[in-house]
């Protein structure tokens, strides 16, 4: 015990206490959670409302969590038909099996499941979540919402940006003057507008240019309005990574008399990638919560259902705990990022010493 009490001794004089100046910030930062943290909790948790199925049930002057259960499916499915739920279900099954394959290796080689992840996967969802597929019942992407649309455009974001940023970035570093220009052209001008204007001009702007006749899906313009924009973004990422790669490199795999794509597969991009993760994940993470933007289109993702709760006079009032939850479900797929991030970097070391 007084081992325990004396470790624990140490680790606070060398962590908050090992100087004057570090023991006053100590200091002040827990009186600052001493005097927030139990009004915050209480009303989370202790004084919250959790049983009753309307808004009577809230009397306690805590947090309203009744208002989060009666409208759950909402939160996650949007306005989905009930009785095609089960399709949703399975479908973010799969999805997570694919992620899980990409990032594990325990089911098979990490590349062949990358490949289906970023290409099979979203094909097949986005068809049997529509109906396309074995006949079923036609779902309109109108009728999509809550944290369904939300992972729907960051997984397609995030499944396409990632390739489509490397050619890009491949593609402005390239001795062909052609390729150069356009790439250049295509970066800088998706990363001069910020993404409201681009979701705006997917909405509103893109249909005035079709042909007479043409349709293309809300969800889908603003799908790709999504990925173009993340693209731009991660091809400068995944440029300076390459640009951080030593000449010598390149001199030894031309040595080996390898081919481009030999080399770039093989010895270039493993290392730039390599120091690039935290501004790979950080785009990612930042993608995810960009897509709360769709709203401003009438699209109903997460944070839209919570905002929709001002307009029920059913629940007005209690609109703060939507909020909240949406909040703490962005917050636990940013952290799960941001941690895998940090074991790859770990791991990645590793196997370089």
């Amino acid at each position: 015990m007084s081992k325990t009490f004396t470790k624990l001794g140490d680790w606070l004089k060398t962590n908050l206490f090992s100087s004057y100046a570090n023991s006053f910030v100590s200091l002040v930062l827990i009186l600052l959670v001493i005097w927030t943290l139990p009004p915050l909790l209480n009303w989370l948790l202790f004084s919250a409302d959790f049983a009753g199925n309307t808004k009577e049930a809230c009397d306690s002057g805590g947090a309203c969590w009744v208002f989060i259960k009666v409208r759950l499916s909402q939160f996650i499915y949007g306005f989905y038909p009930t009785s095609e739920l089960w399709r949703v279900n399975l479908s973010l099954i799969i999805v997570a099996l694919g992620i899980f394959g990409s990032l594990s290796g325990k089911m098979g080689p990490k590349s062949w499941w990358l490949i289906i992840t970023s290409t099979g996967i979203p094909l097949f969802v986005w068809l049997f979540l529509t109906g396309s597929l074995f006949g079923l019942t036609l779902v309109e992407t109108s009728s999509w919402g809550g944290l369904l649309v939300t992972l729907v455009i960051s997984f397609v974001g995030i499944a396409f940006s990632l390739p489509l940023g490397i050619i890009l970035a491949l593609a402005r570093r390239s001795s062909m003057p052609v390729l150069k220009v356009l790439s250049t052209i295509f970066i800088e001008s998706w990363r001069g507008v910020p993404l409201i204007t681009v979701l705006f001009m997917s909405s509103v702007m893109f249909p005035i240019f079709l042909p007479e006749g043409w349709q293309i899906d809300k969800l889908l313009r603003a799908l790709l309005g999504v990925l173009f924009f993340a693209s731009a973004y991660m091809a400068e990422v995944i440029r300076g990574g390459l640009q951080a790669i030593p000449k010598g490199q390149y001199e030894a795999s031309d040595a080996l008399a390898m081919s481009y794509w030999q080399k770039q597969r093989f010895i270039i991009l493993p290392q730039a990638l390599k120091h690039v993760i935290p501004g790979i994940v950080n785009n990612f993470i930042a993608l995810f919560k960009d897509t709360t933007l769709v709203s401003i289109i009438g699209m109903y993702d997460l944070l839209g259902i919570a905002k929709s709760a001002q307009s029920d006079p059913e629940w007005l009032g209690y609109t703060t705990e939507g909020y909240v939850f949406a909040g703490f479900v962005f917050w636990i797929f940013c952290f799960l990022m941001s941690r895998y991030s940090l074991s790859l970097e770990k791991d990645l070391t590793k196997n370089t010493h």
